[in-house]
């Protein structure tokens, strides 16, 4: 669902965005077929603060619920996929890529989701967005996915879910490099690396919060 509160500025998680022609943001648009061109994109601090904010808000909205059952061994993270049926299989194939590369934290489709998907047109490409009170969403965009290895791009989006930054800069074998090694990578699973460090920002459920106040991160 969209949030009436004022997103931030969006992300562009993927490292590169599509220059599309103007078209609304729409989950029932059409995918396009045209040659797109691509710009070379690097982070900004802002987009790096919103990667943040959205890990946040998915966090809060996840511990609330683990603090009901604070003996279990991960914490869960659910998410809803209805609002892009385009990438169903490449959402559940990250969603299993990332399930069995960590430990402390599983990503699971059902209701009462801490985020959800969405597709359409968007000339920023790919992104993940939070509103802070959260109300959080990734966004596939159509032309960069038929660009870019679809499932990478996916995965990458769901390692900012888990606390992961851009690394545009590293190689292919690293998630979170994003678009930077270019078309031609197809890789999305994260290294070990990655693993380890999602692995420590969700251990041991509320203790994963970390340097958080834990009543004052769970408070609305």
């Amino acid at each position: 669902m969209r949030s009436r509160k004022m997103l931030l500025p969006a992300a562009l998680g993927f490292g590169l965005a599509a220059t599309l022609a103007a078209a609304p943001v729409s989950a029932a648009a059409t995918p396009t077929s045209s040659a797109e061109t691509i710009a070379a994109y690097t982070g900004s601090s802002a987009e790096k603060a919103n990667n943040k904010a959205f890990f946040e808000a998915v966090m809060k909205s996840a511990l609330a619920k683990q603090a009901a059952n604070p003996g279990a061994a991960a914490v869960t993270v659910v998410y809803n996929a209805s609002g892009a049926p385009s990438f169903a299989s490449e959402i559940a194939r990250s969603a299993s890529i990332w399930n069995s590369s960590v430990s402390n934290v599983k990503l699971e489709q059902g209701s009462a989701a801490d985020f959800e998907y969405r597709e359409g047109n968007d000339p920023r490409g790919s992104y993940a967005s939070t509103d802070m009170h959260g109300h959080g969403y990734i966004f596939l965009d159509y032309a960069q996915n038929q660009q870019y290895d679809s499932t990478r791009v996916t995965a990458h989006e769901t390692g900012h879910v888990l606390g992961l930054p851009d690394h545009y800069e590293g190689p292919c074998s690293e998630l979170m490099s994003g678009g930077g090694p270019g078309t031609s990578c197809t890789n999305a699973y994260p290294n070990a690396q990655e693993s380890s460090r999602v692995d420590a920002l969700w251990a041991n459920g509320l203790a994963g919060v970390g340097a958080f106040d834990k009543a004052a991160f769970l408070k609305d």
